[in-house]
């Protein structure tokens, strides 16, 4: 029986278990999330996890970070790097999304040093193969191909595959009258969507989806339904296409569900401030309260550079309205492959978004680590908010680098802190409460 499947029965699994102790709730109560398909716990059955990790409503907001090599940059050993300095950052889960070099032998490296649940994108493997090893083009591949490079990577132990299930043909019936600036941004399903067109066929994912669900169900994968339809700019938010995918994904987690696979759904992209929310509420009724993953979202289009910070702004108001997990965006969104540093900034800038919604979610331990610090600013105890802080490294260095003053205040304010001030006040009975 799958983790679901138990769950339902009334089994608490030993991945249920550990989750639970993390998040420091009672593991009944996320068995019964996980049974009712509120909560997943990506735990591929070929891979022990060190570092497991549970993802859905009532648990802290969770944050993914994408690596990977390209055809341009190969190299496995930056990626392994930036696997390292991700999880020291704090991300809970890793996505492979590798498109150059021996794909196979990089997966399988980062699966060896990755401690948290991984997860993979198999389209992109299926069409780097068909164009690099066969000489063929994208829209040669076979139905086998695709389905034997889920099936290769579920066998080296990915615990979650983004899998563009809903990009169907009345979908794209739906791109005849649409007015989009931007088409189709998503890498994966632009290869399914040329393949359909070309071959005049449906996509192979949603036509054959219990074949995809036999899979998942025998290696224990988490479906994560990609929005392969998904905005790439402001003005294609929340339109025909992307709106109709999403129902076919609620229509799809429901036979997931059936069949004892657990499932969460990807959501956009790029969303003007006003309309998250929205987006968010929508996802939950049509897919049935399934977890949702959000790629930032990004709240403008004019950020290059500068685009994990549209990702946190965006992302915390998703969480916020209910978002269960973030995928990061590094400053080098839109321009380039990430380096080392590019990917710590993305990892702490989603941290920051989820740790914030978590406040006004009322997760269980999120507003007291705020009174912890607010207690040891008040402490002026400046060790204890290094240790503190969602980047104590950043933080230590600042402090460092900015000299300390003399009497603990920090080198912007001085002898003026007004901390200082007040405890002076205070020593004066100033109010009538002195100590």
């Amino acid at each position: 029986m799958t983790i679901k499947q138990q769950s339902e029965k009334g089994i608490i699994t030993p991945e249920i278990e550990a989750c639970a102790r993390i998040e420091g709730i009672e593991p009944e109560k996320l068995r019964a999330l996980v049974a009712e398909g509120k909560a997943v716990v990506p735990a591929n059955r070929k891979f022990k996890l060190t570092r497991p990790c549970a993802i859905g409503k009532g648990l802290r907001t969770k944050v993914n970070a994408n690596i990977g090599t390209s055809r341009d940059l190969p190299d496995v050993e930056p990626e392994l790097k930036k696997l390292k300095v991700a999880l020291e950052a704090g991300a809970d889960t890793i996505m492979d999304l590798s498109t150059g070099g021996p794909l196979d032998e990089i997966r399988k490296m980062i699966r060896e040093n990755c401690p948290v649940p991984l997860g993979t994108v198999p389209i992109y493997q299926a069409a780097v193969e068909a164009v690099e090893q066969k000489k063929k083009a994208i829209v040669e591949m076979t139905v086998d191909e695709m389905f034997r490079a889920v099936e290769k990577q579920a066998e080296d132990g990915v615990d979650f595959m983004t899998i563009h299930c809903g990009v169907t043909r009345t979908v794209l019936e739906r791109f005849e009258a649409s007015k989009r600036i931007l088409g189709v941004v998503s890498r994966g399903g632009s290869f399914l969507v040329e393949w359909m067109v070309y071959n005049n066929k449906e996509n192979p994912f949603y036509e054959h989806f219990d074949d995809l669900l036999a899979l998942a169900k025998e290696y224990e994968i988490t479906l994560s339904l990609g929005d392969g339809i998904r905005p790439g700019c402001l003005a294609d938010a929340t339109d025909g296409p992307q709106i109709q995918e999403l129902i076919i994904l609620g229509e799809l987690t429901l036979r997931a569900w059936e069949a004892g696979v657990q499932v969460m759904i990807e959501g956009p992209g790029h969303v003007p401030l006003d309309q998250i929310e929205a987006n968010v509420k929508l996802q939950k009724r049509l897919c049935h309260g399934a977890p949702f993953y959000v790629l930032g979202p990004l709240v403008t289009d004019i950020a290059p550079g500068y685009d994990h910070i549209g990702c946190a702004i965006g992302g915390a108001i998703a969480a916020a309205a209910g978002a269960d997990f973030l995928c990061y965006v590094t400053p080098a969104e839109h321009l380039r492959l990430p380096t080392i540093e590019d990917v710590r900034e993305g990892v702490i800038a989603a941290r920051i978004a989820g740790h914030a919604a978590d406040i006004v979610k009322g997760i269980p331990g999120a507003f007291e680590k705020d009174i912890a610090m607010a207690r040891a600013r008040a402490r002026l105890d400046w060790e204890e908010q290094i240790r503190l802080s969602i980047d104590p490294e950043k933080a230590r260095r600042y402090r460092l680098e900015g000299g300390v003053s003399k009497g603990r205040a920090c080198t912007m304010c001085g002898e003026y802190c007004a901390i200082k001030v007040y405890q002076r006040a205070r020593q004066r009975k100033f109010f009538g409460e002195g100590e």
